[in-house]
């Protein structure tokens, strides 16, 4: 992991344009929900949720899309506090919507494409680091 300082973190755009998408929670996992420089499924009692590359999700799926994944370099130990809002708090500030992510190693902030300059800006100016 290469954390600058106290909850101040180096970050990557990763390349593609996303999908969230929602889907019954009965249906089988879709072949084309793995996808992409990303991909995600996760399945609750009231839907199946699918992060994946825009461009695969059929037309007939419930989607919204054009958001792009901000990564956050790791691995982000367990035992660490605060790492969301340290991102996070500053892009509500700024009014731009996310969607998040987790996996075991670390953590993704999804934006509007037409948002993610201003977003690495403002991520910027809280003292992370935007590559």
């Amino acid at each position: 992991m290469d954390q600058l300082s106290d909850n101040k973190f180096v970050i990557h755009q990763v390349p593609g344009s996303l999908a969230v998408a929602r889907l019954d929670p009965k249906a089988d996992v879709p072949t084309w929900s793995g996808t992409g420089s990303l991909c995600a499924v996760v399945r609750t009692p009231d839907e199946l949720t699918v992060v994946c590359d825009q461009t695969v999700v059929p037309e007939h799926v419930i989607t919204e899309g054009g958001w792009v994944a901000l990564a956050v370099e790791g691995p982000l130990s367990f035992s660490m506090v605060g790492v969301l809002v340290s991102l996070l708090e500053p892009l509500a500030a700024n009014k731009i919507p996310v969607f998040v992510l987790s996996t075991f190693d670390t953590d993704y902030i999804l934006v509007k494409a037409e948002r993610a300059e201003v977003a690495k800006q403002v991520l910027r100016s809280n003292g992370h680091h935007v590559e």
